[in-house]
């Protein structure tokens, strides 16, 4: 009986794999679908056409891989988007692996005049939206000249508190033992930190890192605040306006934009878990 109240209670977890999976699921039907077969799917939400309701079926009527053609070989503004996304993305993740990774080690292991307080305030920061800061950050990079230029959405970026918290987190529980012996053999609080302290908190170094690269690669609001001339917009803006005789390859760019992302969270994986479950232990 248990078996059967086990494999009961399995059903309702895969109708909700399933539906939170329905949106790469259409994606990924959508992007081998013909430019007819898209049309008129979409035609009741993409045209001023009323009084008719999106039809979509999971499997193509006519599976094609036009679409992937088209955008590979004749979208150049697309490759130039992707190295935008790889050039923001890269200067993000490379700025917080070295503020981040210092003031984390700081905050965990040395002891001094408000950094409680200070920590705290790292806490604030990271629990404000986007929208909040908005404003502040806007004058603060017009003040440096640096609008409309990749150094506005890089600069935020890196100087972002969460990575700080999480790897804050794993130096944190590295037995103060270690550190001793580490003292003893006569080395500096510089070779300690390398030495003793990355590797053994390389676990939450790797997990913000990929943390850092999801919502970097994803970045939407940054770049639409910041970034004025679309010659420097990243991947994740290819998409701002979808009409019927580019559906085609709107669904094979957001299917390809999705890969680099879905790599590496398969390849850190381990190391994001491990940072939740540290991420979610009190101090």
């Amino acid at each position: 009986m248990s078996v059967k109240l086990r494999h009961f209670s399995v059903l309702p977890l895969c109708f909700l794999g399933l539906l939170v999976c329905s949106p790469v699921i259409v994606l990924l039907s959508g992007s081998l679908m013909s430019a007819g077969e898209l049309s008129q799917n979409l035609a009741p939400i993409l045209s001023k056409s009323s009084g008719s309701y999106v039809r979509w079926s999971l499997l193509p009527r006519s599976p094609t891989l036009r679409s992937q053609v088209e955008l590979l070989l004749d979208s150049p503004e697309f490759f130039h988007m992707f190295w935008n996304s790889v050039k923001i993305t890269g200067g993000i993740l490379l700025g917080q692996l070295l503020l981040g990774a210092p003031a984390a080690w700081g905050l965990a292991r040395f002891r001094f005049r408000f950094r409680k307080t200070l920590l705290t305030l790292y806490l604030i920061l990271m629990l404000m939206p986007f929208q909040v800061t908005m404003l502040s950050s806007f004058l603060v990079l017009d003040r440096l000249a640096l609008l409309d230029t990749p150094w506005a959405v890089i600069l935020p970026g890196a100087f972002s508190t969460f990575p700080v918290f999480l790897m804050y987190r794993f130096f944190r529980s590295i037995p103060e033992a270690i550190l001793e012996s580490a003292r003893l053999d006569a080395r500096n609080a510089l070779q300690v930190f390398w030495y003793i302290g990355v590797p053994l908190g390389s676990a939450g170094i790797v997990s913000a890192l990929v943390l850092g690269f999801l919502e970097s690669w994803n970045l939407i609001e940054q770049p639409l605040a910041f970034l004025k001339e679309q010659a420097l917009w990243p991947l994740s803006l290819y998409l701002p306006n979808i009409s019927l005789e580019r559906a085609g390859p709107a669904f094979a760019g957001s299917l390809l934009t999705l890969v680099p992302a879905f790599l590496v969270f398969l390849s850190g994986r381990d190391y994001l878990e491990q940072g939740i479950t540290a991420a979610a232990m009190k101090e």
